[in-house]
């Protein structure tokens, strides 16, 4: 694990370390150098916390160990209770469409950006281990049918934003604003009466980077959290076709006339996630969706 690096800009600090497979920053309206370090390491330490406890890639964790367990009961903690709760609601509310039992499709889809797309038959295969009402969950026990296992990295990162963000606010009453892999939250405006600047990316950027020509938009963000759901780094290309990597569970393949991005700002970054994520799965509805929900949202096509 590398050493966070700790940075003076103009009138704030800015942290960075790596967790979650992604760049995280913090940033701290303060010129206090101790307090910034201390705010920093406690970030991290919280990520990496986060990071190793539901991570769907280690084998000492309580993930494994649910996923691990052949349909016997494991009793989870509160936290990871709370987490299936949340999973549970969403997956209620989102008839179907988002399902953490659904990660085991990555078998048959690898987002590279190849050609390589999966057959019906591979993804007809997986299917009939996809589906959370197979899953027994009576809080704190839950039961996972052999073959089937859950992933919460769908909302695992906006998760950990949250809850580093709201740590921060409990050792240091001051504006800060956590960004891991651009999931961004800030508890309150800064100093100055004014909230962080932050920019959404433009997708026609990852289209014309040799020539330069990168644009974003840019916003104020006084409060609240923002999430970006897309298929700018991780897809597939075939014929034309450009496969997200956000697929919908209960058919194996991603949403047809899915936007390339969209980034949501709620009232918490978990929120903006799972809107983002849902809007991406509407398809040529997405921004009906979003509409509907009544939130801030950038959709690009």
């Amino acid at each position: 694990m590398s050493s966070p690096s700790l940075e003076y800009k103009q009138d704030h600090w800015v942290g960075r370390f790596q967790a979650m497979a992604s760049p995280c920053e913090i940033l701290i309206d303060s010129d206090d150098q101790l307090l910034a370090a201390q705010l920093l390491q406690a970030a991290q330490d919280e990520a990496l916390r986060i990071e190793h406890k539901f991570s769907r890639y280690r084998q000492d964790n309580i993930t494994y160990q649910i996923n691990q367990s052949h349909g016997q009961a494991v009793e989870v903690d509160e936290e990871t209770a709370s987490l299936l709760d949340y999973a549970q609601q969403c997956y209620e509310l989102s008839d179907g469409v988002f399902d953490v039992t659904s990660g085991v499709l990555r078998q048959a889809w690898k987002f590279d950006g190849s050609d390589r797309i999966p057959t019906q038959q591979q993804i007809d295969t997986l299917l009939s281990n996809i589906g959370w009402p197979k899953i027994s969950w009576q809080r704190p026990v839950i039961r996972v049918p052999a073959g089937m296992e859950i992933d919460l990295g769908g909302i695992g990162k906006e998760y950990a934003v949250d809850r580093t963000a709201l740590l921060l606010e409990q050792i240091a009453p001051i504006s800060i604003l956590v960004n891991y892999g651009g999931d961004l939250m800030t508890t309150k405006a800064r100093r100055n009466g004014q909230g962080w600047i932050v920019g959404v990316e433009s997708t026609a950027m990852f289209k014309k980077k040799k020539n330069k020509t990168l644009t974003k938009t840019e916003f104020e963000l006084l409060q609240g959290g923002i999430a970006t759901s897309g298929d700018t780094r991780r897809y597939l290309l075939k014929n034309g076709i450009r496969y997200s990597h956000i697929l919908d569970p209960r058919t194996g393949w991603p949403a047809k006339n899915a936007p390339h991005s969209v980034t949501v700002a709620a009232g918490t970054c978990t929120e903006a996630g799972i809107l983002a994520t849902l809007a991406m799965l509407q398809g040529k509805q997405a921004e009906a969706f979003l509409k509907a929900q009544e939130v801030r949202f950038w959709c690009q096509r």
